[in-house]
């Protein structure tokens, strides 16, 4: 039996679509991705999702905004209800990126590799960098404490970068050393959360 068309009220589609594209995305990988058949799946005409993408790569770019979208909301999310401690809003910032790498890893390959795009665009790049504006903002803030060591903040910034995405694709990937993970995720973190906070504490004044 033939399954009926699903209807769609005006809006509705084009979400039904990146919803849609991120399940097989996660499923199949990008090489999967279709918008002839993300229209079968939906039960539309095959036109219809050009109303919305003229191509797949319309199709990619607006997951890679919708993944920045997230992962900025949820860096931003992390921050609240944290003490005042640099050591604890770090560790609630990067416990939430590893979470959301380990939750979203296909999509967030995908946001990495659209965003380095040469095509990519101004929006996508805006919204890339509002997570990491994050964390650079939140050095800054353990530098006026006193708790993160002087000088300019990226030099700061790109350990700790490193580090922590380092960590989420090593977890994702399973490339981790055996036992790391015997106590889940966020033990392993931990480790690397105390040497992020060992490399970015004030040092011994200079002679």
């Amino acid at each position: 039996m033939q399954t009926p068309a699903r209807r769609y009220h005006h809006g509705d589609l084009r979400a039904a679509l990146l919803a849609r594209a991120e399940e097989t995305l996660r499923e199949r990988g990008p090489a999967a991705l279709s918008l002839r058949e993300l229209a079968r799946d939906l039960g539309v005409s095959h036109a219809a999702p050009s109303r919305h993408f003229k191509d797949k790569q319309a199709l990619l770019d607006a997951l890679a905004l919708d993944g920045f979208e997230r992962l900025a909301a949820t860096a931003e999310a992390s921050q609240k209800g944290v003490g005042d401690p640099f050591a604890e809003r770090l560790r609630a910032l990067v416990r939430a990126y590893v979470r959301f790498a380990a939750d979203n890893a296909e999509l967030l390959d995908l946001m990495y590799s659209v965003k380095h795009d040469p095509e990519a665009s101004q929006g996508l790049l805006a919204v890339a960098f509002r997570w990491s504006d994050h964390a650079v903002a939140l050095i800054e803030y353990g530098q006026r404490r006193g708790e993160v060591r002087e000088g300019p903040v990226t030099e700061v910034a790109l350990p700790v970068f490193a580090a922590l995405h380092g960590y989420a694709d090593l977890a994702v990937s399973g490339m981790l050393p055996p036992g790391v993970l015997d106590g889940g995720l966020d033990e392993g973190l931990d480790v690397v959360l105390a040497f992020i906070l060992r490399g970015s504490a004030p040092g011994p004044a200079a002679p």
